[in-house]
């Protein structure tokens, strides 16, 4: 098993009834494997539970008191959900278990749902084919499943292409519900925690509250439109290179300072439906019922109309197994990583040890993936690194300023020294970071502060740090960097170098610098 899953278990590891075979998936704090019931007259055979399933580990019995309270939250969240909810348009759970091993520690107290074993994701597809022919009647289901979820008096709260599951007759079925969330009249409440290329406007500066922040039915109706561009154009619907950009791009738009302005390559029909999604506000927005039926409309489907095959299966030495859905943390811009490639051992069947999920994989020549960095901010760390375009704020930088200030925890607070957050904010400075366009924020923000906006905000930083420090200082140019993080360039340069206050500092992330730079980079 390669560094980056989260939760490792070993191929034939029995929970319950099922035994354990090849990783599927994984996040920062959760990871899923197939599974299968041996037939050796110990499994249970009950009709109504296949012989295959996904097992989705959560890691509830160990890690810190505040991220056991997170973890058992969200897999409270999915369990109740589906636990509650029967629909041809959800995942299916089985069942729920509890590790009980002992001698496993960092096994034992782990919670498992097993799930209805998926063929395909829609993430997977639309990265082998971005516009791929079954995209309309995809996106009939889709909507099927968030009208059936809002008529229950659910949202769902992270609708994205990993969060759409292909089964082997090619039907689509929502997943990954960590983040879904009964209504209470017109609200729900959800964490903090969202991808900002689905998030619409308002939820990007919505106050957080104890409960988390409030999210309607129509946070899952701008998702939509987005996810219906995305799958028909094979662009997002706002501009902008990276996440970052389009958040800002989307908040412009909100805001009236920017026009929307779709693909050309957006059918008509859809046209008119997207644009009924995405508009600016909340309140104008079209109801779930009513996109459904202008979808059903546009895609000729009758209501609950019929499963047709949608995938043609291409032959490859390489089988993609892409099933369940993950944890993770505090994303911001992603919350599942896949793994949809399960390639070659070496003895001709496949899978085993050779797997590694593909956002773990993301910019493997920047930064090493088998050296612990949370594959869920792979991606982040890499983009906000590329934002700058200086030699000396580098993805290994960036990844071991969060390893020596948080240890990788979005939700680290230290109230004494006034920091919050995965990069350690001090909510006055980071007022004057936190905008891609470089001016500073309106207000003071408040805590908490989500990876998405604290590590762009670390990079803005770093990034105008780095010039600004004298050419003949000694030392490497990195390590002086990070240590103008901690005080500012100006005692940097006043020092000479490192100031003696901080070399422990500089020391750490002069270590983790090395660990998770790749050979061959400096």
């Amino acid at each position: 098993m390669t560094e980056p899953y989260a939760v490792r278990v070993p191929t034939g590891y029995r929970v319950g009834r099922w035994e354990v075979r090849e990783p599927i998936a994984t996040g920062a704090f959760g990871s899923v494997y197939a599974a299968r019931r041996p037939a050796d007259g110990t499994a249970t055979h009950d009709g109504d539970v296949p012989k295959s399933a996904a097992l989705k580990f959560l890691p509830t019995g160990t890690h810190t008191p505040r991220q056991l309270a997170h973890l058992r939250e969200l897999a409270e969240r999915e369990v109740e959900l589906l636990s509650r909810l029967s629909s041809p348009r959800l995942i299916r759970l089985y069942e729920t278990l509890t590790v009980d091993d002992p001698s496993r520690p960092e096994l034992d107290g782990a919670t498992v749902l097993v799930l209805e074993k998926a063929d395909d994701s829609l993430a997977a597809l639309l990265k082998r084919d971005p516009t791929p022919a079954p995209g309309p009647a995809l996106l009939t289901q889709i909507c099927a499943g968030l009208a059936q979820l809002h008529r229950a008096g659910w949202v769902h709260g992270d609708l994205k292409p990993a969060n759409v599951l292909l089964m082997k007759d090619g039907s689509a079925r929502l997943a990954d519900f960590n983040m879904a969330a009964e209504l209470e009249g017109t609200h729900a409440y959800t964490p903090a925690f969202s991808t900002p290329d689905y998030t619409p406007p308002e939820l990007l500066w919505a106050e957080i509250g104890e409960r988390g922040r409030r999210i309607r039915p129509s946070a899952d109706v701008w998702a939509f439109g987005v996810l219906a561009h995305l799958v028909l154009t094979g662009s997002f619907p706002l501009p902008g290179g990276t996440p970052t950009a389009r958040r800002d791009a989307a908040v412009s738009y909100a805001r009236a300072a920017a026009e929307l302005r779709l693909s050309p390559e957006l059918p008509d029909a859809w046209r008119e439906i997207v644009r009924a999604c995405l508009a600016r506000t909340h309140a104008d927005r079209i109801g779930t019922d009513a996109l459904l039926r202008r979808v059903e409309t546009t895609t000729a489907t009758p209501p609950g109309g019929g499963r047709p095959r949608l995938l043609t299966r291409r032959p490859s030495r390489r089988t993609t197994i892409l099933a369940g859905l993950l944890v993770t943390v505090a994303l911001g811009y992603g919350a599942s990583v896949w793994a949809d490639d399960l390639l070659d051992s070496g003895d001709g069947k496949g899978g085993g040890s050779a797997t590694v999920s593909a956002a773990a994989q993301y910019g493997a020549a920047d930064l090493r993936t088998d050296k612990g960095v949370p594959a869920a901010y792979r991606l982040l760390i890499v983009e906000t690194a590329h934002d700058c375009d200086h030699d000396s704020v580098s993805p290994s930088l960036i990844a071991a300023m969060l390893k020596v200030e948080s240890d990788f925890d979005p939700d680290l607070a230290d109230p004494d020294k006034n920091e919050y957050g995965i990069a350690r904010w001090t909510p006055s400075v980071l007022r004057w970071w936190m905008n891609a366009d470089g001016t500073p924020g309106e207000a003071v923000p408040s805590p908490p502060f989500p990876p998405a906006e604290s590590v762009p905000a670390m990079g803005r930083y770093l990034c105008w740090i780095a010039p600004r420090l004298d050419a003949d200082l000694a030392g490497d140019r990195r390590v002086l960097v990070a240590a103008a993080y901690r005080t500012s360039w100006d005692v940097v340069n006043k020092a000479d170098g490192v100031p003696p206050e901080q070399r422990a500092y500089a020391d750490q992330v002069a270590h983790y610098l090395k660990e998770y730079t790749p050979p061959g980079r400096k």
